[in-house]
């Protein structure tokens, strides 16, 4: 599906107004950390991801930091960075384009020309030639991306630099480089093909993850797969390969290939801290996926029990969580599916309906806001955005964009062609992979 071409209404969800009130004290609600009330540049050099739901991933050591924003956009109010981006926009015209994953606070989402999952964006970075800068208000995969399907004179930006995802780290390049090589001394030659012409493991790695990964995987006849054509990249591994390894979210690789028959028992897990991912060698050979150690922190946040309550206090409700979310909580809602496939359910809604979602709190209000005939909720109780996304600022955004009008690029994101080449056949390999 296309990333959507918005249109700019006035709404209520921003999450980052209701943030400051519960710090404040001034709302009943509760925040899983009082600090998302404060700019995200005043943590920004603190080793981490800041506050929010990944606040207690550990961050690799060599994490892209951002410098020091310029006071004036720190001492600048919400108005005044609004009028600064909108003007910097219509002087630069289609010089510029400006993506905005959902899951980014409003304040940023409005001055988005599309709005999308991770894969959109991408696509929406390839189908404007005329723009010689490609803003990307998301996390540092997401620009990675766009800029392997970008023409190599566009310029991708990322507003912060500090914007990463704890998941995407969770598979460390030279970790999965060990992974491979200890599985070769249990599977024996991983590129050799049997009889039938299957080799023992293809990679399978999420659109969530580094551009080494997705070179990596290009390199070794695997490919990127999204959550919305998971099954189908499955279907592609399996026709070629014995086994997948699939990395870095083992939610989404157990959820699809249980759905697809795959007993749990023929899914262990690799943790990279221990030695053959701390499962027997028996356990590997017999194996059809093995599921990298690595999870979404908001997704990992819902729970069965939340369900419980929301089918309790709202009979008849209409339960919809991500496939990051844990086997049991996918099991025990009425579907799931990727953003795009949680905004197209409500969309498609004909009668008033009453819907507890499972995903980013940022999407989830945005949701609200735009189908008020619609109930709806998130399962999780407590406000804890992305904490990566959240370091996605206006005043980051004016910034990037006042200094291409200047004729400087900030921030520019650029993947090195022994890792890019590759990346791409992954991607491309992927983007032939349609889902059902």
């Amino acid at each position: 599906m296309p990333a959507t071409r918005i249109t700019l209404t006035p709404t209520d969800a921003s999450v980052a107004r209701e943030i400051e009130l519960i710090a404040e004290g001034a709302s009943g609600g509760s925040v899983c950390s009082d600090d998302l009330a404060d700019a995200p540049w005043s943590f920004d050099q603190v080793p981490g991801y800041g506050p929010g739901s990944s606040m207690g991933d550990v961050i690799p050591t060599d994490a892209p930091r951002q410098g020091e924003l310029p006071r004036e956009y720190r001492e600048a109010g919400e108005d005044e960075l609004a009028e600064r981006v909108r003007a910097a926009k219509q002087t630069l015209g289609e010089k510029v384009v400006v993506l905005g994953h959902f899951y980014q606070r409003d304040e940023v989402v409005e001055h988005a020309d599309y709005v999308g999952d991770s894969f959109q964006l991408a696509k929406a970075a390839t189908q404007h030639p005329e723009a010689e800068a490609i803003v990307f208000c998301g996390v540092h995969f997401m620009a990675e991306t766009a800029d392997l399907l970008s023409r190599p004179d566009q310029h991708v930006v990322l507003p912060n630099l500090a914007a990463g995802c704890s998941m995407a780290d969770m598979a460390d390049i030279d970790e999965v480089e060990d992974c491979w090589e200890q599985l070769s001394g249990v599977l024996g030659p991983l590129d050799e093909p049997d009889a039938d012409g299957r080799v023992p493991v293809v990679p399978v790695t999420y659109m969530n993850s580094s551009a080494a990964i997705k070179g990596f995987v290009g390199r070794h006849g695997g490919i990127v797969c999204t959550s919305s054509n998971a099954r189908t990249v499955l279907e592609w591994a399996f026709e070629r390969g014995r086994r997948v390894l699939f990395f870095p979210d083992q939610h989404l690789g157990r959820n699809t290939a249980r759905a697809m028959g795959v007993p749990l028992d023929e899914m262990p897990m690799w943790n990279p801290h221990r030695e053959l991912g701390g499962s027997s060698r028996d356990e590997l050979a017999g194996s059809r996926v093995i599921l990298w150690h690595g999870f979404c922190s908001v997704h990992r946040r819902f729970t069965v029990d939340q369900i419980a309550l929301a089918r309790d206090e709202h009979p008849g409700v209409r339960v919809i969580v991500h496939p990051e979310c844990p086997l049991p909580v996918v099991e025990a809602a009425d579907e799931s599916g990727s953003t795009e496939h949680i905004r197209r359910a409500i969309e498609a809604a004909t009668e008033p309906t009453t819907f507890a979602i499972g995903t980013e709190i940022n999407l989830v209000r945005r949701l609200q806001a735009q189908h008020p005939q619609h109930t709806i909720f998130c399962l999780d109780p407590v406000v804890c955005p992305c904490s990566t996304m959240y370091r996605i600022h206006p005043g980051y955004l004016a910034w990037v964009l006042e200094r291409l009008v200047a004729g400087e690029t900030v921030n520019r994101i650029s993947v090195t062609g022994d890792v890019a080449e590759p990346a791409r056949v992954a991607l491309d390999r992927m983007l032939q992979a349609l889902p059902r």
